[in-house]
């Protein structure tokens, strides 16, 4: 009879262990990045970043984003952007390219499992951070495309209305899921060019 109780605390113990090693490894990345941008401020110029793709890529200055954008991604097959976003930032497929009148659309993750991380995985856990007038480059065949941040806007996981957006000029909206490793809400970050 003893026995019993001893097996369901090490039953108790082992599943605490297991729960805490899961939390540990969707938000050790998260942390990280965090604590480097609070650490480092990596407010740098963009003259100092040397963007990792120039034939298509985002970097922003202010949170020390650089990455690769994957272009044509379509936002509504899970397992096509899923596997782009292993490799960069996705642009959706049918959004304005930074060489055409209309509205860019970008998304990333702000983080993800140990199972799926990469280095890409909380490429855009800083978004929350940027503010108006912040600034954003896309590289595009070798030229820069500067964006300045309008606004800023938290929308309903099932809002998809900002994949169609009708722009006059160019512009760009940046999504990552909010919470960071939640599917909660869209975390959207509008920019216009300048």
């Amino acid at each position: 009879m003893n026995k019993l109780p001893q097996f369901l605390i090490a039953i108790g113990i082992v599943f605490i262990t297991i729960s805490l090693i899961v939390f540990i490894s969707i938000f050790a990345p998260v942390a990280k990045v965090e604590l480097n941008y609070n650490l480092d401020k990596p407010q740098v110029k963009i003259n100092e970043i040397k963007p990792v793709d120039k034939d298509f890529g985002i970097v922003i200055p202010k949170i020390g984003a650089n990455s690769k954008v994957i272009e044509g991604v379509d936002p509504f097959n899970a397992s096509v952007y899923q596997l782009a976003l292993t490799k960069g930032v996705a642009q959706a497929k049918g959004t304005a390219k930074p060489d055409e009148i209309g509205s860019m659309f970008l998304f990333s993750h702000s983080s993800t499992n140990l199972l799926e991380a990469t280095r890409y995985n909380s490429i855009f856990y800083l978004l929350s951070k940027l503010q108006k007038n912040d600034e954003i480059y896309i590289y595009y065949k070798s030229v820069k495309y500067k964006y300045v941040v309008s606004e800023t806007k938290m929308v309903d996981a099932k809002d998809v209305s900002y994949l169609n957006p009708k722009a006059q000029g160019k512009s760009l909206i940046l999504m990552t899921c909010w919470p960071p490793g939640t599917t909660f809400q869209r975390l959207l970050v509008f920019a216009t060019e300048k």
